[in-house]
């Protein structure tokens, strides 16, 4: 038997780490210590919305929003080893959640461990083929991935002027990431793909876990 989670509300929110952009919302739940974490952690005050988190996840430790939301609030504080717990042990119960792949591939590049969250982002695709950010941020990861590349290619051959000119055209498109301006969700995802995108995703009864999405 599985669970769904309650109707997806149109309102999740991205924000930009590292150049990659994090997921920091399931579908909202109707629950106060939930909604009010989310709106703590919007205003910063991270300290007091981990709080809400923690409490929302011992009244519901089934329920994925919660982790998910304790994932991403001590993402945003730069507990990034606890928060990769959270995100790990949430795909682990919850496969079918794209979002905390996403965050876990963004904790993996925040470490230069590209190919570790190349695998995420392509889970997170497998999962929810639709999921906008995380083919955004895979490309982020290519690109940081070519710039390797080519560093390596440039110790073999420092006066090669093409290697340098795609090392500089590539740096660029990094630095251009770096600074782009996190863009809100554009809308909730159709009711249709809510259970691969995270919205009304289902949970596993009989198993122990749950992923995180921002």
């Amino acid at each position: 038997m599985l669970s769904s989670f309650p109707r997806p509300l149109p309102a999740s929110f991205t924000t930009l780490l590292g150049g990659l952009l994090l997921s920091c919302a399931l579908a909202p739940a109707l629950a106060d210590d939930l909604t009010d974490g989310q709106r703590l952690m919007k205003q910063g005050q991270l300290p007091q919305a981990l709080e809400k988190a923690d409490a929302y996840v011992s009244s519901k430790p089934k329920d994925p929003q919660g982790r998910f939301l304790k994932g991403v609030i001590l993402t945003e504080m730069g507990r990034s080893a606890e928060a990769m717990a959270v995100f790990v042990k949430l795909t682990e119960d919850f496969p079918e959640l794209p979002e905390p792949y996403n965050n876990l591939a963004v904790l993996h590049a925040q470490q230069k461990q590209y190919d570790k969250a190349r695998t995420a982002l392509d889970m997170a695709i497998r999962t929810h083929p639709g999921y906008a950010t995380a083919y955004e941020n895979l490309g982020d990861v290519y690109a940081k991935l070519a710039s390797q590349s080519y560093d390596k290619a440039l110790q073999l051959e420092p006066s090669n002027k093409g290697l340098r000119s795609k090392q500089s055209m590539v740096r660029e498109l990094i630095a251009a990431s770096a600074s782009a301006v996190a863009r809100p969700a554009s809308a909730a995802r159709p009711a249709s793909e809510a259970g691969q995108a995270g919205g009304s995703a289902k949970a596993p009864v009989a198993r122990s876990g749950d992923r995180p999405a921002q």
